[in-house]
């Protein structure tokens, strides 16, 4: 399936920034190349998050487990263009996943192990999946059952299947078992693999993914990536990265969007690595990795970064000799942080700014010495006058404009909505002409929805100010403001409802809702609401509100807009309590 208009195709393989080869192809050279070197491992603890034994591969086995599945999809029925949504945790297995896809032309669309009910049905109406795969359970969850439920309560469900040993206690009825089917399926080997490829006219054109992002919308967006788009993407990981061939990765985020398939899949892919895959996140377990092997590459949060530094005892005696390049970002980054990462651990950050919509940028050291102004600023990229080192910084077009004008900004000092433009960016929201009419302005450019402006003695700098979107970004998860106020005012006891960003020093920030009452005298208490989008609206657990503040009114413009930046002056200076634990 090809979504990229022919002319934009051609332009961008003229110049070389796209190619013919597939992520398929890539592994099949890169398996032959590394044989029974180390490919993929498991977190230490995935017996604690899917009752599965940790695993680790090498290139041979990974091909195995490639060829195998490849196989088992086909007696499932998929073709190419098909729609399959996977919702796993981080393993191995997603790796054989991803890769059997690649090379069979079925469209993957992964969806966090988080999605209720509310987000899944979304996901299949909008997608037309064909089938799921899931797993039985994840931590003390059953997510098999909930599948089961869901089939039943909505005829229109695709078929349903399960990792798991369908032996044990509670296997849920309608879900169908997949380890038999994998044990009694002979694998295609690398020659097999290829013909098939060729024999269903795949090419690197083709759509590989649809992933799922949260905005201003109140559903989740799906953002289709071809073979190239993931290619050229992994570079600039790499290129900010400093990555060499073989290098061991230890990536905690999730394996389902941008952040997580740049690296986890793209990057790994291309320089032939070791990729260590964790979740959910514990900083125990990711330390222990850390002590296990020696890493080359990591990406850790702000706030579990200035944790390390300030309990130095966690660190003692692991060889960080390799670690010379970690990534953080998704929130403000501390100066002390970069210059005390360097000074203690002899570890240089790359600040990361992106969006599954494949707009990014990267603020690494060969471009960005000075370690104050990594931590606030990002290159300039696709402006003439200016040279970076990072390779696609010579594809992109960015331009800042102001919101209100249409204009754009050249001078330091204006803040406006950064808009990129290039062979990154996607296409269009999946099946969603109207979303993406808005996403693109008059000249083609993404409107990414974030503040920047221009900074830095030669104005070579793009320094963050803020959102435009009505986002909360928690522990890197965009939370649609609108999602979470309209599924509020489903409770009887809210009569208007806003949620904000509340500042977390671990996460960056929580969900805050902001309620009118009703009835003053029956006001909701959050437990109440929390129930009610958990078990009523079934809604991800990291949408729940973990702060409640109710007012008499909502503070609005003339035209009777909700100003969120009044909630924010106003509620900010009154954090004095610890937030409340259990609701997420």
């Amino acid at each position: 399936m090809i979504l990229v208009p022919p002319e934009r195709i051609r332009h961008y393989v003229e110049r070389g920034w796209w190619g013919e080869r597939t992520l398929a192809d890539l592994f099949l050279e890169t398996a032959a190349r590394r044989g029974e070197a180390p490919a993929v491992a498991d977190a230490p603890n995935r017996a604690a998050v899917d009752g599965e034994a940790p695993r680790r591969w090498s290139w041979s086995r990974l091909l195995h487990e490639v060829g195998r599945w490849t196989a088992a999809l086909r007696t499932l029925g998929l073709e190419r263009d098909d729609v399959l949504v996977v919702q796993l945790p981080n393993t191995v297995t997603l790796h054989a996943i991803y890769l059997a896809c690649a090379a069979s032309g079925i469209v993957v669309s992964p969806v966090p192990v988080q999605y209720r009910a509310h987000e899944l049905l979304h996901v299949l109406a909008r997608t037309g999946a064909r089938r799921v795969v899931t797993t039985r359970t994840v931590g003390r969850f059953a997510q098999a059952r909930m599948w089961a439920e869901l089939a039943a309560a909505h005829p229109g469900t695709p078929p349903v299947s399960a990792l798991g040993d369908p032996s044990s206690a509670g296997w849920p009825d309608g879900v169908h078992a997949l380890q038999p089917l994998l044990d009694a399926t002979p694998a295609l080997d690398a020659d097999a693999l290829r013909k098939h490829a060729r024999t269903i006219g795949l090419t690197a054109h083709d759509v590989l993914t649809v992933c799922w992002t949260s905005g201003t919308e109140a559903q989740p967006k799906g953002v289709p990536r071809n073979h190239n788009e993931w290619l050229i993407v992994g570079r600039s990981v790499i290129d900010a990265g400093e990555l060499r061939d073989g290098a061991r990765l230890l990536i905690p985020f999730p394996f389902v969007n941008m952040a997580g398939l740049s690296t986890s899949l793209a990057a790994w892919l291309m320089v032939g690595g070791t990729l260590h895959h964790h979740h959910p996140f514990d900083v125990d377990v990711f330390v222990a990795q850390l002590r296990g092997d020696a890493m080359d590459y990591t990406v850790v949060a702000p706030a579990v970064l200035a944790m390390l530094l300030k309990q130095p005892e966690r660190l003692e005696g692991i060889d960080l000799s390799r670690l010379k390049r970690v990534g953080t970002g998704g929130g403000p980054v501390a100066d002390w942080l970069v210059e005390q990462c360097a000074q203690r651990l002899g570890v240089e950050l790359v600040n990361y700014f992106g969006s599954n919509e494949g707009a990014a940028l990267s603020s690494a050291p060969r471009d960005v010495p000075d370690r104050r102004q990594r931590a606030r600023c990002f290159p300039r990229i696709g402006v003439p006058g200016f040279e970076w080192s990072l390779s696609n910084a010579r594809k992109v077009r960015t331009r800042l404009v102001d919101p209100d004008t249409e204009t754009d900004i050249v001078e330091p000092g204006r803040v406006g909505e950064l808009r990129f433009s290039g062979p990154t960016i996607f296409s269009g929201y999946w099946r969603a002409p109207e979303l993406t009419a808005r996403a693109f302005d008059a000249q083609g450019f993404y409107r990414t929805g974030d503040l920047f402006e221009i900074a830095g003695d030669r104005d070579q700098f793009y320094r963050f100010a803020g959102r435009h979107k009505d986002i909360v970004v928690r522990g890197g998860m965009n939370v649609s403001s609108e999602e979470v106020e309209d599924l509020l005012l489903s409770h009887p006891k809210v009569r208007e409802a806003a949620v904000i960003g509340w500042p977390d020093d671990t996460l960056g920030e929580r969900v805050c809702a902001v309620v009118v009452p009703r009835d003053d005298a029956d006001a909701p208490a959050l437990d109440e609401l929390v129930h009610h989008l958990r078990e009523v609206e079934r809604v991800a657990a990291y949408k729940l509100p973990e702060r409640l503040v109710l007012l008499p009114a909502l503070p609005r413009n003339p035209v009777g807009k909700v100003l969120k930046r009044s909630l924010r002056e106003q509620l900010w200076p009154r954090v004095d309590a610890p937030l409340p634990t259990g609701a997420a």
